[in-house]
């Protein structure tokens, strides 16, 4: 596969994708890992690889301490996957689901890792302090999802596809929502997502408000290659103060997570690679799936030539990834 002469986007996952022992196994097998985790624990101020790999009282979960670990996480497989490729892989567009924006912008060299880390610690305290409710992913169309949402005192959460859209709001209102949704859409499903707020909808204004002086304060560059904007589903501007006021937005407006998909696709991405995360139910980071895979293969479904999916979430895929690119 020859991906110098390819377009490539880096994806990075958002909150949902952590769980207890996530990148234990690159952590022991790797001094540059290792390295990330000793550089995010002294700038942190806590032991976060004893946090991701023991989680000891199911801290992982909670949002101040998901958002670094996260962040942590996906770094650290993108740093592990630059020196087993020889830095000879370079993405031309990147682009990261809610918190994983913030990757997207540390790979674009906007942010250094150190004050990304610093971004989202702050951003997940507020968020876990001053949110409130929850979120809900609803199989439906967007049109029905807003009519439920507006009946229900609820917002439009994230678009992840056309027909995989999540709403938030109280948890009383998100119930009474789904008991409307079997009415009206019989067979259709949802799921109630494990957040401490409705993130990404006007339950989250008191937490951007509070983060805005923090967004104002940062030391943000311009990007190096195109970053994707979850609130416009567009190329973010280069121009720093359009970042940081896009990035408050995000925090209170949906996640146009399918419009980034499709932005990416028409500048010509053809090769996709996932950098961080995991789901399913197995405890063991080998046993864990890409976060993004199912929607990105959805998003591109019936497309004439689309692009190419790869991952770098644990061991086994990262040795996948390096074996696919170097034997082509």
């Amino acid at each position: 596969m020859a991906l110098t002469s390819a377009g490539i986007a880096f994806l990075f996952p958002g909150q949902g994708s952590q769980y207890p022992g996530m990148g234990k196994d690159l952590f022991d097998e790797f001094e540059i890992v290792r390295d990330t985790y000793g550089e995010a624990s002294e700038i942190l101020g806590y032991d976060i690889a004893k946090l991701s790999f023991d989680d000891a009282g199911d801290q992982i979960n909670l949002t101040r301490f998901t958002q670094p670990v996260l962040l942590t996480h996906s770094i650290a497989c993108c740093r592990a996957f630059a020196e087993h490729t020889d830095n000879a892989i370079s993405p031309n567009l990147a682009a990261g689901h809610s918190l994983g924006e913030y990757s997207a912008l540390v790979c674009a060299n906007s942010l250094s890792f150190a004050l990304a880390l610093q971004l989202v610690k702050t951003r997940g305290e507020l968020m876990g302090e001053y949110g409130e409710g929850g979120m809900e992913a609803l199989m439906i169309d967007l049109e029905s999802a807003e009519s439920l949402a507006e009946r229900h005192y609820c917002g439009i959460a994230a678009c992840n596809l056309p027909n995989q859209n999540v709403v938030g709001g109280p948890a009383e209102d998100l119930d009474a929502l789904v008991s409307t949704m079997a009415e009206k859409f019989p067979g259709k499903r949802s799921a109630r997502l494990k957040t401490e707020g409705a993130f990404h909808t006007y339950y989250m204004v008191e937490a951007a408000r509070r983060f805005r002086q923090t967004l104002d304060q940062a030391d943000f560059k311009s990007p190096q290659i195109d970053v994707l904007s979850n609130f416009t589903g567009g190329v973010h501007d280069t121009d720093i103060n359009a970042i940081k006021s896009r990035l408050f937005l995000q925090l209170f407006n949906p996640v146009l997570w399918h419009k980034n998909l499709v932005t990416a696709g028409e500048t010509g991405v053809e090769v996709m690679i996932e950098f961080g995360g995991g789901l399913g139910k197995g405890a063991s980071a080998a046993e864990k799936r890409p976060n993004l895979e199912s929607i990105v293969k959805k998003t591109f479904r019936g497309a004439d030539s689309p692009p190419h999916y790869l991952s770098v979430i644990n061991l086994a895929t990262l040795q996948e990834t390096v074996t696919s690119i170097t034997t082509g």
